[in-house]
């Protein structure tokens, strides 16, 4: 009867044991620590399409875990396995299963930074768009190079590239290519407010031709005090109607854009974006303008200047003439500068 006691009450005593260290377990699988633990902040990027599978392999080939197991375990008690969300998420040093699975199962991101500077051309823009976004730049170039896309919009094949505001947005990682879009075109509306387009209509253009005129301004100069000015100059000639004979107009009717001196056969060239045969704007922008050049255009300087040309020092700057004779004389000045510099072309 005593065997029977120590026995039993052994086996309790292990039982109770058994229990205690399945309870302990179960208190570090949910409590303790799992995730980059003695490390720093990861993003984990899950895939479109990715299953529970894929999402394991990903934590446990990228370091991501100490316990493969016990997340595996918790996640399909919580049903994660089935609520598998695409996106990029930041997995914190020190995080617990529990938490990490709330965070994928709810599909809590973090935005990232999607950021675009001027493109010469609407084919460069998606490389520069789609850096950090999951979708490719195919993707995005099959959408914004689609006619009807365009048409949707407002705009045509010329036209397209000026809805493009360069600038800085927060946006998911797995933004879709037609989300993405509809965003940038949010954002276009956003720029073009009341007070800008008030500015645009006392000036006589649409908020497409300012974009057109933008191009040219930013593409003139690079330096920003410049803007204004040069933006006056060829609002001056608009006004009086003399052709804007803007030279970065003649390089992007080229299409050679390594073209560093224009020359006489280069204004002869067969294009509507040949601004000393065209009189008026090019039927679209040369470049994608950027904010300080479109709000240069909407803020223009007030001055009687209707010439300029390139500083003969190549600083990057312009001397401005009111009248020919002047401009000539600045010219001539550049032109001697070239030729001793040996630019050719």
């Amino acid at each position: 009867m005593d065997k029977k006691k120590i026995v039993i009450g052994s086996a309790i005593v292990a039982f109770s044991m058994m229990l205690s260290s399945f309870g302990f377990y179960f208190w570090q699988m949910i409590y303790s620590p799992n995730f980059l633990v003695e490390q720093d902040p990861k993003p984990l990027m899950i895939r479109t399409g990715h299953t529970f599978k894929d999402v394991q392999e990903q934590l446990y080939e990228g370091r991501y875990l100490n316990d493969l197991v016990s997340f595996s375990f918790l996640a399909k008690m919580m049903d994660y396995d089935q609520l598998v969300k695409p996106g990029l998420y930041l997995i914190e040093p020190g995080m617990t299963n529990v938490q990490v699975i709330r965070k994928l199962r709810a599909g809590d991101q973090t935005e990232v930074n999607v950021t675009f500077n001027n493109a010469r051309l609407l084919k460069d823009l998606p490389e520069k768009i789609t850096r950090n976004l999951e979708m490719t730049e195919q993707q995005f170039a099959d959408l914004i190079l689609t006619d009807s896309v365009r048409r949707a919009y407002g705009f045509d094949s010329l036209s397209f590239i000026g809805m493009f505001i360069p600038n800085t947005y927060k946006m998911w990682w797995n933004t879709k290519p037609a989300d993405l879009l509809a965003r940038l075109k949010k954002e276009y509306d956003k720029f073009w407010n009341a007070e800008r387009l008030a500015k645009a209509e006392t000036i006589g253009l649409s908020p497409k031709e300012i974009s057109v005129l933008a191009s040219i301004v930013q593409a003139e100069t690079i330096q920003n005090d410049e803007l204004k000015i040069v933006a006056g100059l060829y609002l001056n000639r608009i006004k009086r109607g003399i052709p804007l004979m803007a030279d970065p107009t003649l390089v992007f009717a080229s299409g050679d854009f390594q073209i560093r001196r224009v020359l006489n056969k280069h204004k002869k060239i067969d294009s509507p974006y040949n601004t000393y045969l065209n009189a008026g704007l090019p039927p679209g922008p040369i470049n994608m303008p950027n904010i300080n050049s479109l709000d240069a255009v909407l803020n223009y300087e007030k001055h009687k200047y209707l010439y300029m040309c390139a500083k003969e020092d190549f600083s990057g700057r312009h001397n401005f003439a009111t009248n020919l004779i002047d401009h000539n004389r600045n010219a001539e000045k550049f032109q001697r500068a070239m030729n001793k510099a040996g630019i050719y072309r």
